[in-house]
């Protein structure tokens, strides 16, 4: 078996070994590199490189921001949410080909290299993940049924942790989520049918304020109604 076809999930220990002489870094089940760039034409020179390089093999594994001063590149089994001797095989590709320093720890651009995740405390973890994948468009994270990703690599993780007890006044989180505001009224029912409540929908179609079953709220909002004398923000 070829390293490319080696889908046997890493320790995390082992994957981070595997390519920290790289300037690769394990970030919540992902290995992450950041370039720096002196435009954008450089940058997608290097990544249509990368892209030759890898061909096939790249397409189930590597997620690719390109911007003006830096490309931040991940890697991932995604159908398993994990990383893979696979993984470590394609971040030598990529670092062969690219072959320049990585962002250094102080550099502004090293920022990139790290991932927002949401953390909601629930008593009933499968009574509210259904709601929150509804109202947020995410899906079950591979491997991990207390947990929800973006389909499109965009959005910070969601993940549930048991409560044994409620504890009231501690913890509480509200969310907005901006959306195309020819989807929201599809949204906000999705979420009101995978048991969510509407709260308020007094300032729609800026926003709707709904809570899941334990009174989690999240903001489901558009740009509409905003170019007003008056305007008003979403709540929090």
């Amino acid at each position: 078996m070829s390293p490319v076809d080696d889908a046997s999930p890493l320790s995390r220990t082992d994957a981070q070994q595997a390519v920290v002489d790289l300037g690769w870094r394990l970030l919540l089940g992902e290995l992450v590199t950041v370039v720096p760039l002196d435009s954008l034409a450089e940058g997608a020179g290097l990544l249509a490189a990368v892209t030759v390089e890898l061909g096939a093999d790249g397409d189930a594994h590597l997620r690719a921001d390109l911007r003006s001063d830096r490309l931040r590149l991940t890697l991932q089994d995604r159908a398993r949410g994990a990383v893979t001797a696979a993984d470590t095989a394609l971040a030598r590709r990529i670092s062969a080909v690219v072959d320049r320093p990585v962002a250094p720890v102080g550099d502004p651009r090293i920022g990139d290299a790290q991932e927002l995740e949401v953390a909601i405390d629930a008593l009933d973890i499968p009574a509210l993940l259904p709601f929150w994948a509804a109202v947020l468009a995410m899906v079950p994270q591979p491997g991990d049924d207390e947990a929800l990703v973006d389909p499109a690599g965009r959005l910070p993780a969601v993940w549930f942790q048991q409560m044994d007890a409620e504890r009231p006044q501690r913890n509480r989180i509200h969310l907005d989520i901006t959306v195309p505001h020819d989807v929201a009224d599809a949204r906000v029912a999705a979420a009101l049918a995978a048991g969510g409540r509407l709260l308020s929908d007094a300032e729609a179609r800026s926003f709707w304020v709904l809570a899941d079953a334990e009174g989690n709220e999240v903001c489901v909002c558009t740009w509409q109604d905003r170019d007003r004398p008056a305007e008003v923000s979403p709540a929090g």
